[in-house]
């Protein structure tokens, strides 16, 4: 019992594959809870892509990563003077900083660096008139690219690669190396490669999570109770809103369920939505992520740390303990207990 992924890795890793082929200088990004899958699996998944150079997010991230991986990993988190040392010489460090250059060239192994430029992100990165100062700055490290980290598609007031061309062609003016993408549509990158020449596009969300129908995530039923209107249950006793039943299932906020980061609704419609779930909030009435007998049911209170409470009204069929119900969880922020493989023979 738990909160299971269904992962037909087949079917995923054909997604995988087309990606790869149709992506010339595809990077992976495996960071974080590894979108789900867990860093380790992603990055034996880069290995077997062919791929020469892997992103993670943090150094903390990069032992797991290199256990592995063995080509070069990238750390997408700009480089700090009070960052630990590393041993591992396969590691590229992202500079986002002129002053950091020289404290980085000291080293006694010259590291390998992308330099990272400010965009409309306005996040890390060097400014225009830095790129002015930072070939006087690049004797002591090598440099193996410009890193662009873009907006996202659905964000961008024009389309990226405009942004991508205009920063790629100053980062170029000063010295030759791959340029570094991200966000990019495939037909964007396709264009500003023809026009930049070596590019790398590095892709976490449409690499990883691209194939919906290749997986599903469910719960178990470990516990269901008979409620009365009016009955008061859970932490918080809450009244019940009919007569009905309580289904205890598996997945709570360990396991990400109910925790959602902030987002922009970018249609009416979705505005419309955001408020009537506030207000349903509000009323003790939250929608849970569960889905049972064909519809997705209302938490009875917030989740617990493992399991939630939700309610069932009486004239629905209920489940049976042991039952495994779907289950709509954001993998980027999910804590799984189990990946059940299918499709194919489990190997690892």
């Amino acid at each position: 019992m738990g909160v299971v992924l269904h992962l037909d890795r087949a079917r995923w890793r054909e997604h995988l594959d087309q990606v790869a082929r149709s992506t010339p200088g595809l990077t992976p990004v495996a960071k974080g809870n590894g979108y789900g899958f867990g860093v380790a699996r992603l990055a034996r998944e880069a290995t077997r892509l062919g791929v020469d150079t892997l992103a993670v997010g943090t150094l903390a991230e990069a032992p797991l990563a290199r256990a592995h991986f063995t080509g070069r990993i990238l750390i997408l988190q700009p480089w700090r003077p009070d960052d630990p040392p590393s041993n591992d010489p396969g590691l590229i460090r992202t500079v986002s900083r002129l002053e950091d250059l020289a404290p980085l060239a000291d080293q006694p192994v010259a590291p390998a660096v992308v330099i990272e430029l400010m965009t409309s992100i306005t996040r890390h990165g060097l400014s225009r008139a830095d790129l002015d100062q930072v070939a006087c700055e690049l004797e002591g490290v090598e440099l193996v690219g410009w890193a662009l980290h873009l907006p996202l598609p659905a964000a961008q007031h024009r389309p990226g690669s405009a942004e991508a061309l205009a920063l790629g062609r100053a980062a170029l003016a000063v010295q030759g190396a791959p340029v570094w993408l991200s966000h990019l549509s495939q037909a964007e990158y396709d264009q500003v490669r023809a026009e930049l020449g070596d590019c790398r596009l590095r892709l976490g969300t449409r690499l990883w999570l691209g194939a919906a129908d290749s997986r599903r995530v469910t719960a178990s039923v470990i516990d269901l109770h008979p409620v009365v209107r009016g009955q008061r249950v859970g932490y918080w006793q809450h009244k019940a809103p009919a007569d009905g039943h309580i289904v205890v299932l598996t997945g709570g906020t360990s396991h990400g369920v109910g925790l959602s980061a902030p987002s922009t609704a970018a249609t009416w419609r979705r505005r419309g939505q955001s408020v009537a779930e506030g207000l349903l909030g509000a009323l003790g009435r939250a929608r849970s992520p569960f889905t049972i007998a064909g519809a997705k049911r209302q938490f009875v209170e917030p989740p617990h740390m493992q399991v939630s409470l939700v309610f069932l009204p009486a004239d629905q069929p209920p489940p049976a303990i042991g039952d495994q119900v779907p289950l709509d969880l954001r993998l980027t922020t999910a804590t799984l207990d189990e990946i059940r493989l299918t499709g194919e023979q489990a190997d690892d």
